[in-house]
């Protein structure tokens, strides 16, 4: 969808609150991103990862005037409260549900007050906690934007991750804006911060595209005969995938017998330096 503004509500999202005097340096030594300087009114996108630095949860982080509101999975929120409340220990910090919608906002335009641009990738647009829809807006649904968002190559944790499996650097996190590698020690940071210091990244989640519906998820990309990756989520004519980066440049891919092709977005060729 372009040349007109789009707003959905993003039923698949939910939000968490986390205060007390102690809830920047609670989310500081836990999550992937930065909080000591998120002003409030800031949205900044992050992950929580396991020890050994997989991904367990994707999150947005909105500074408020007394901690911080996460937009999360919603499947998934009562799992992370659980995985926060165990590091909480004796941190003064109240981790909690919160009610609200989270709306995105795309296509043209400058957006609309008290919408917050969508901190991985100015094209995905804005993101909305409670903000009313400009009058002009079309009223769009959750898998609109979801088309947008495939459209554009940019992965989406809850479909294209598998918890404790996927290493965030894999799902383009460190392209995304959603890893600090500047700030001190986190939760997974050692693994995280090895993978690209040493230049270790040997998959990467890239858009593919081909001709009719999608291959299932989890079919193997070839080259030849040899595994290059695997299908994630897609539809019609495109889908994300998983793929060995020494493996695809050059080769002819196939999936479930038919050719693909990766279409590797801009952004992600001037963040990695081929642009």
């Amino acid at each position: 969808m372009t040349g007109e503004l789009y707003h959905a509500v993003l039923g698949d999202r939910a939000l968490v609150s986390v205060a007390g005097e102690d809830w920047r340096r609670f989310l500081q030594g836990l999550i992937s991103n930065d909080v000591d300087t998120l002003a409030e009114g800031e949205l900044r996108f992050a992950a929580l990862l396991a020890p050994q630095g997989r991904l367990l949860f994707d999150m947005f982080v909105l500074g408020t005037a007394d901690g911080a509101l996460l937009d999360v999975q919603a499947a998934r929120r009562d799992d992370l409260i659980q995985r926060l409340a165990m590091y909480r220990l004796r941190s003064k910090v109240e981790i909690a549900a919160r009610d609200g919608e989270v709306s995105a906002l795309w296509g043209s335009g400058s957006g609309a007050p008290g919408w917050l641009r969508d901190p991985r990738l100015p094209a995905l647009g804005w993101r909305g906690y409670g903000a009313a829809a400009p009058a002009s807006a079309i009223a769009a649904t959750a898998d609109d934007y979801d088309a947008h968002r495939l459209a554009l190559g940019v992965p989406d944790p809850a479909r294209d991750c598998v918890p404790d499996k996927t290493y965030p650097i894999e799902a383009d996190f460190d392209l995304l804006n959603g890893i600090d590698f500047q700030k001190g020690c986190y939760v997974g940071q050692e693994t995280t911060s090895r993978m690209k210091r040493r230049g270790a990244i040997k998959t990467r989640m890239l858009p593919i595209a081909f001709d009719g519906a999608p291959p299932s998820p989890g079919t193997e990309v070839l080259a030849g005969e040899l595994r290059a990756g695997e299908v994630l989520s897609g539809r019609e004519g495109r889908a994300m995938a998983l793929l060995r980066l020494d493996r695809i440049e050059g080769a002819e891919l196939t999936a479930a017998g038919r050719a693909v092709r990766v279409e590797r977005p801009r952004w992600m060729a001037l963040e990695d330096g081929r642009g």
